[in-house]
Protein backbone atom coordinates (compact mmCIF):
# COMPACT_ATOMS: atom_id res chain seq x y z
CA UNK A 1 0.00 0.00 0.00
CA UNK A 2 1.31 3.77 -0.99
CA UNK A 3 1.27 5.98 1.76
CA UNK A 4 -1.46 8.22 1.90
CA UNK A 5 -0.34 10.35 4.88
CA UNK A 6 3.02 11.12 6.29
CA UNK A 7 4.10 12.72 9.60
CA UNK A 8 7.47 12.85 10.24
CA UNK A 9 9.28 14.21 13.35
CA UNK A 10 5.85 16.45 14.44
CA UNK A 11 6.18 18.77 16.97
CA UNK A 12 3.14 20.39 18.68
CA UNK A 13 3.16 22.87 21.45
CA UNK A 14 0.84 24.38 23.68
CA UNK A 15 2.71 27.73 24.99
CA UNK A 16 5.63 26.41 26.84
CA UNK A 17 4.08 22.93 26.88
CA UNK A 18 5.15 20.59 24.33
CA UNK A 19 2.29 18.25 23.81
CA UNK A 20 3.71 16.27 20.91
CA UNK A 21 7.71 15.19 20.79
CA UNK A 22 9.05 14.24 17.21
CA UNK A 23 6.53 11.51 16.29
CA UNK A 24 7.05 9.97 12.69
CA UNK A 25 3.94 7.45 11.48
CA UNK A 26 2.38 6.43 8.00
CA UNK A 27 -1.16 5.55 6.69
CA UNK A 28 -1.43 3.69 3.89
CA UNK A 29 -4.16 4.15 1.40
CA UNK A 30 -7.14 1.87 2.19
CA UNK A 31 -5.91 0.83 5.59
CA UNK A 32 -7.29 0.95 9.24
CA UNK A 33 -4.34 3.10 11.29
CA UNK A 34 -4.86 3.28 15.03
CA UNK A 35 -3.23 5.41 17.65
CA UNK A 36 -3.57 4.27 21.49
CA UNK A 37 -2.69 5.83 24.57
CA UNK A 38 -3.90 7.09 27.69
CA UNK A 39 -5.43 10.64 28.17
CA UNK A 40 -2.89 13.36 27.41
CA UNK A 41 -0.57 11.02 25.06
CA UNK A 42 -1.43 13.59 22.26
CA UNK A 43 -3.67 11.75 20.52
CA UNK A 44 -5.72 14.06 20.25
CA UNK A 45 -3.44 17.26 19.35
CA UNK A 46 -1.91 14.95 16.47
CA UNK A 47 -5.34 14.83 14.32
CA UNK A 48 -6.21 18.55 15.21
CA UNK A 49 -2.99 19.18 13.67
CA UNK A 50 -3.04 17.06 10.78
CA UNK A 51 -6.30 18.40 10.04
CA UNK A 52 -5.16 22.32 10.39
CA UNK A 53 -6.83 23.13 13.54
CA UNK A 54 -3.31 23.70 15.46
CA UNK A 55 -0.06 24.60 13.92
CA UNK A 56 3.50 22.29 14.38
CA UNK A 57 6.36 23.94 15.83
CA UNK A 58 8.15 21.38 14.06
CA UNK A 59 8.11 18.26 10.97
CA UNK A 60 5.98 18.02 8.40
CA UNK A 61 2.64 16.85 7.39
CA UNK A 62 2.40 15.48 3.69
CA UNK A 63 -0.95 14.12 2.35
CA UNK A 64 -0.75 12.54 -0.59
CA UNK A 65 2.71 14.11 -1.80
CA UNK A 66 1.34 17.30 -0.86
CA UNK A 67 2.46 19.46 2.45
CA UNK A 68 -0.62 20.25 4.28
CA UNK A 69 0.99 21.35 7.88
CA UNK A 70 0.66 25.38 6.84
CA UNK A 71 -2.97 24.40 4.53
CA UNK A 72 -5.85 26.32 6.16
CA UNK A 73 -8.45 23.52 7.74
CA UNK A 74 -10.65 24.16 5.08
CA UNK A 75 -8.45 23.52 2.20
CA UNK A 76 -7.54 20.32 3.87
CA UNK A 77 -11.05 18.86 3.44
CA UNK A 78 -11.08 20.01 0.31
CA UNK A 79 -8.22 17.87 -0.66
CA UNK A 80 -10.05 15.27 1.00
CA UNK A 81 -9.26 14.85 4.52
CA UNK A 82 -12.10 14.61 7.04
CA UNK A 83 -12.44 14.98 10.64
CA UNK A 84 -15.26 13.48 13.28
CA UNK A 85 -14.15 14.99 16.26
CA UNK A 86 -13.75 13.93 20.11
CA UNK A 87 -17.40 14.83 21.36
CA UNK A 88 -19.33 14.67 18.30
CA UNK A 89 -19.71 18.25 18.29
CA UNK A 90 -22.62 18.25 16.65
CA UNK A 91 -25.07 22.09 16.17
CA UNK A 92 -27.97 20.61 18.72
CA UNK A 93 -30.66 23.33 17.32
CA UNK A 94 -30.29 22.31 13.78
CA UNK A 95 -31.78 19.18 12.59
CA UNK A 96 -29.89 16.03 11.53
CA UNK A 97 -29.96 16.72 7.50
CA UNK A 98 -29.12 20.77 8.40
CA UNK A 99 -25.86 18.72 10.29
CA UNK A 100 -25.20 16.45 7.34
CA UNK A 101 -25.36 18.91 4.66
CA UNK A 102 -22.53 21.41 6.76
CA UNK A 103 -20.19 18.31 6.38
CA UNK A 104 -20.45 19.30 2.13
CA UNK A 105 -20.06 22.52 3.09
CA UNK A 106 -16.55 22.77 1.08
CA UNK A 107 -18.32 20.74 -2.06
CA UNK A 108 -19.27 22.36 -5.45
CA UNK A 109 -20.12 19.22 -7.11
CA UNK A 110 -23.46 18.32 -7.84
CA UNK A 111 -23.92 14.85 -6.01
CA UNK A 112 -24.99 15.81 -2.17
CA UNK A 113 -28.04 14.81 -2.60
CA UNK A 114 -26.82 10.82 -3.36
CA UNK A 115 -24.41 10.77 -0.84
CA UNK A 116 -27.17 12.24 1.75
CA UNK A 117 -28.55 8.92 0.76
CA UNK A 118 -25.31 6.74 1.34
CA UNK A 119 -25.49 8.43 4.79
CA UNK A 120 -29.08 7.66 5.30
CA UNK A 121 -28.06 3.55 4.14
CA UNK A 122 -25.37 3.87 6.84
CA UNK A 123 -27.27 4.83 9.23
CA UNK A 124 -30.98 4.47 8.65
CA UNK A 125 -31.92 6.36 12.08
CA UNK A 126 -30.47 9.77 10.43
CA UNK A 127 -32.86 9.65 7.85
CA UNK A 128 -35.74 8.28 9.97
CA UNK A 129 -35.27 11.47 12.16
CA UNK A 130 -33.30 13.83 9.54
CA UNK A 131 -36.02 16.51 10.48
CA UNK A 132 -35.51 16.08 14.47
CA UNK A 133 -32.63 18.52 16.31
CA UNK A 134 -29.57 16.49 16.90
CA UNK A 135 -29.28 17.77 20.24
CA UNK A 136 -32.30 15.16 20.80
CA UNK A 137 -30.35 12.00 20.03
CA UNK A 138 -28.65 9.57 22.36
CA UNK A 139 -25.14 9.68 22.36
CA UNK A 140 -24.77 6.78 20.36
CA UNK A 141 -26.82 8.27 17.64
CA UNK A 142 -24.59 11.40 17.90
CA UNK A 143 -21.87 9.93 17.12
CA UNK A 144 -23.56 7.91 13.86
CA UNK A 145 -24.52 11.56 13.02
CA UNK A 146 -20.37 13.27 13.34
CA UNK A 147 -19.32 10.12 11.54
CA UNK A 148 -22.48 11.07 8.69
CA UNK A 149 -21.28 14.68 8.72
CA UNK A 150 -17.77 13.61 7.85
CA UNK A 151 -18.57 11.45 5.05
CA UNK A 152 -20.38 14.03 3.25
CA UNK A 153 -16.88 15.29 2.39
CA UNK A 154 -16.32 12.46 0.68
CA UNK A 155 -13.13 11.87 2.17
CA UNK A 156 -10.21 10.09 1.47
CA UNK A 157 -9.06 9.39 4.68
CA UNK A 158 -11.59 10.14 7.60
CA UNK A 159 -10.31 10.89 10.93
CA UNK A 160 -12.31 9.62 14.07
CA UNK A 161 -11.48 11.14 17.41
CA UNK A 162 -12.46 8.20 20.00
CA UNK A 163 -15.80 7.42 18.73
CA UNK A 164 -16.76 5.35 21.02
CA UNK A 165 -16.01 7.27 24.19
CA UNK A 166 -19.08 7.30 26.77
CA UNK A 167 -21.53 4.63 24.41
CA UNK A 168 -23.17 1.57 25.75
CA UNK A 169 -21.29 -1.66 24.57
CA UNK A 170 -23.53 -2.45 22.04
CA UNK A 171 -23.39 1.09 20.60
CA UNK A 172 -19.53 0.67 20.21
CA UNK A 173 -19.68 -2.55 18.52
CA UNK A 174 -22.18 -1.06 15.82
CA UNK A 175 -20.08 2.26 15.72
CA UNK A 176 -16.69 -0.17 15.28
CA UNK A 177 -18.75 -2.18 12.80
CA UNK A 178 -19.25 0.72 10.63
CA UNK A 179 -15.44 1.45 10.84
CA UNK A 180 -14.81 -1.76 9.11
CA UNK A 181 -17.20 -0.78 6.27
CA UNK A 182 -15.84 2.89 5.55
CA UNK A 183 -12.80 0.81 5.00
CA UNK A 184 -14.59 -1.68 2.82
CA UNK A 185 -15.64 0.82 0.62
CA UNK A 186 -12.53 2.42 -0.04
CA UNK A 187 -12.01 5.06 3.11
CA UNK A 188 -8.59 5.10 4.84
CA UNK A 189 -9.27 5.29 8.65
CA UNK A 190 -6.77 7.22 10.95
CA UNK A 191 -8.38 6.35 14.65
CA UNK A 192 -8.03 7.59 17.67
CA UNK A 193 -9.24 5.41 20.16
CA UNK A 194 -9.34 4.55 24.31
CA UNK A 195 -10.68 1.06 23.78
CA UNK A 196 -6.95 -0.10 22.86
CA UNK A 197 -8.98 -3.44 22.26
CA UNK A 198 -11.36 -3.08 19.46
CA UNK A 199 -9.10 -0.69 18.12
CA UNK A 200 -6.57 -2.82 17.13
CA UNK A 201 -8.78 -5.51 16.26
CA UNK A 202 -9.71 -3.28 13.67
CA UNK A 203 -6.37 -1.83 12.54
CA UNK A 204 -4.23 -2.73 9.37
CA UNK A 205 -0.93 -1.31 11.87
CA UNK A 206 -0.45 0.96 15.34
CA UNK A 207 1.00 3.08 17.26
CA UNK A 208 0.80 3.53 20.93
CA UNK A 209 1.99 6.79 22.19
CA UNK A 210 2.68 7.95 25.59
CA UNK A 211 3.62 11.28 26.79
CA UNK A 212 3.58 12.64 23.42
CA UNK A 213 6.18 9.94 21.87
CA UNK A 214 5.75 6.58 19.67
CA UNK A 215 6.79 4.22 22.01
CA UNK A 216 5.21 1.09 20.26
CA UNK A 217 4.12 0.08 16.43
CA UNK A 218 3.30 -2.82 15.06
CA UNK A 219 0.40 -4.59 13.21
CA UNK A 220 -2.95 -4.81 15.08
CA UNK A 221 -2.39 -8.34 15.68
CA UNK A 222 1.58 -7.56 17.04
CA UNK A 223 0.01 -5.15 19.25
CA UNK A 224 -2.55 -6.96 20.71
CA UNK A 225 -0.21 -9.45 21.28
CA UNK A 226 2.48 -7.38 23.19
CA UNK A 227 2.45 -8.27 26.71
CA UNK A 228 3.51 -4.10 27.00
CA UNK A 229 0.35 -3.71 25.42
CA UNK A 230 -1.91 -6.03 27.71
CA UNK A 231 -0.75 -5.13 30.51
CA UNK A 232 -1.11 -1.37 30.14
CA UNK A 233 -3.98 -0.69 28.07
CA UNK A 234 -6.42 -4.14 27.81
CA UNK A 235 -6.27 -4.42 31.46
CA UNK A 236 -4.38 -7.73 31.06
CA UNK A 237 -1.47 -9.61 33.72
Amino acid sequence: MSAMLEVTDLEVSYGKIKAVKGITFTVGEGEVVSLIGTNGAGKTTTLRTISGLLRPSAGSITFEGKRIDQVPAHQIVQLGLAHSPEGRRIFPRMTVEENLLLGAFARRDGDITKDLHAAYDLFPILGERSRQPAGTFSGGEQQMLAMGRAMMSRPKLMMLDEPSMGLSPLMMKRIMSTVKTLQSQGTTILLVEQNAQAALRLANKGYVLEVGKIVLSGTGKELLSSDDVRKAYLGEE
